[in-house]
């Protein structure tokens, strides 16, 4: 199992829904895209980002297959556009069990 973490910035906090929003919709779209979670930050503290995002693939091909889909490839291209920053982490492990 690969997860996929991100977490982005954006100049306004609408910005920040829209992507939300987007993301979300990508659920049930793309074959290799086994679990989505995304959501806005509640605390806004100094480290923190509007937006992250978990995404989990079979494995590494998963990830890639993904990351090339044309759903994907949409929602990316408005954040892209719109973030000011992002941080990312993939990882392989046994599947949301810590392992």
């Amino acid at each position: 199992m690969v997860t996929h973490i991100v977490c982005f910035d954006f100049s306004t906090s609408e910005q920040a829904e829209t992507a939300r929003q987007l993301l979300a919709s990508m659920s049930g779209r793309i074959p290799s895209l086994l679990g989505i979670e995304v959501g806005l930050d509640f605390t806004r503290s100094e480290r923190s980002y509007h937006l992250g995002l978990v995404t989990r693939h079979a494995d590494r091909a998963g990830l890639l297959a993904y990351q090339d889909h044309p759903v994907h490839r949409e929602v990316a291209a408005y954040i892209r556009a719109h973030s000011t920053r992002s941080v990312a982490v993939d990882f392989e492990g046994a599947g949301g069990h810590g392992g």
